[in-house]
């Protein structure tokens, strides 16, 4: 058995134990105040328990800009017009950014975007979905259609004419970008050369940000010749010397971007959007602003078979080539 403690120690011992017994009264003390009389003590059962669900936020409505520039740009062009159409509708619309056109029609597809702006070569695939065109575009030059633009490095000799492209390098946007690839195809298509005539066909990387990537790579010298839709060399002013860039042909025009609803959303939201859009007037300097920033000049009313001529290129391009 331990010794009891001596001298200093003891002394010690002893005001420990007073500290430790003064300790123990005033808990009992505030238990006390803590029940009154007529209140008794509540147990509580930590085993049932209820777990608390926060409510999930309203998803609203998606609105996604096909990504052909980076997402900065289509932010840029569009944010102003989401904007105008949340305020004009009271629809909760907000913009999202998918990386890829490929990634672009799969978010239509399950529903993830409920109004799509679009070349008309992916509105063809959104259609197939059931996606339903209700608007297109008619830009600041006064132009309801487009071309694609074929570029190449000014001091290029060996490229005078589309015809010289033939065993060349080419990159392209994407192969579901209309005017970076597929009217290029169809024009080279129609000079008899085919894409096995080509030393290599390559699609720009990224997410977002393909059409500037074309025309960095033809500058770079990675690559003979590229294809971009008209207006994107606009979009590069300031950032390169445009004088490093030649456009060495441009093809036909056909029908400029629109928009789609995907399947199954409400008619009476498409109604609303669409309204709304078509009330943009450019003589009003706030609506202006608004279509400048998008470089459209009005929006107007579209259907299905406006894409008809674009129908008809890709059946062409699929019965000589396959798939384009």
């Amino acid at each position: 058995m331990a010794a009891a403690p001596t001298g200093e120690a003891a002394i010690r011992f002893t005001a420990q134990r007073r500290a430790l017994a003064l300790a123990a009264a005033l808990l009992c003390c505030l238990a006390c105040l803590g029940c009154s009389q007529d209140e008794p003590a509540l147990r509580v059962d930590m085993h049932n328990r209820q777990e608390t669900v926060l409510p999930t936020p309203e998803a609203g409505l998606t609105y996604a800009y096909l990504p052909q520039y980076s997402h900065t740009t289509s932010y840029e062009r569009h944010h102003r017009l989401v904007e105008y159409l949340r305020t004009a509708t009271g629809l909760p619309l907000r913009q999202v950014f998918p990386d890829t056109f490929d990634e672009h029609v799969k978010m239509v597809a399950q529903g993830q975007i409920d109004i799509s702006f679009t070349n008309p070569f992916v509105y063809i695939k959104l259609a197939q979905q059931g996606a339903t065109g209700f608007a297109r575009t008619i830009k600041s030059t006064g132009k309801a259609d487009f071309c694609s633009e074929i570029i190449c490095r000014s001091d290029n000799k060996a490229l005078s004419v589309p015809a010289d492209c033939r065993g060349k390098r080419w990159i392209a946007v994407d192969p579901l970008s209309a005017g970076g690839y597929l009217f290029a195809l169809g024009h080279f298509h129609d000079l008899g050369i085919h894409r096995r005539d080509f030393a290599e066909i390559a699609f720009a990387p990224g997410p977002g940000g393909k059409q500037e990537n074309v025309v960095l790579a033809v500058l770079a010298g990675k690559y003979d010749f590229g294809t971009i839709r008209e207006g994107t060399l606009d979009v590069l002013k300031g950032r390169i010397d445009m004088d490093q860039i030649r456009i060495l042909a441009r093809t036909r025009a056909y029908p400029e971007w629109l928009f789609a609803a995907r399947k199954g959303l409400d008619q009476r939201v498409v109604d609303k959007i669409s309204q709304a859009m078509f009330a943009l007037d450019p003589q009003n300097p706030e609506h202006a602003a608004i279509l400048g920033a998008a470089g459209l000049a009005r929006i107007i009313p579209a259907t299905d078979r406006d894409c008809d001529p674009v129908r008809e290129l890709v059946s062409k391009l699929e019965l000589n080539e396959g798939a384009p």
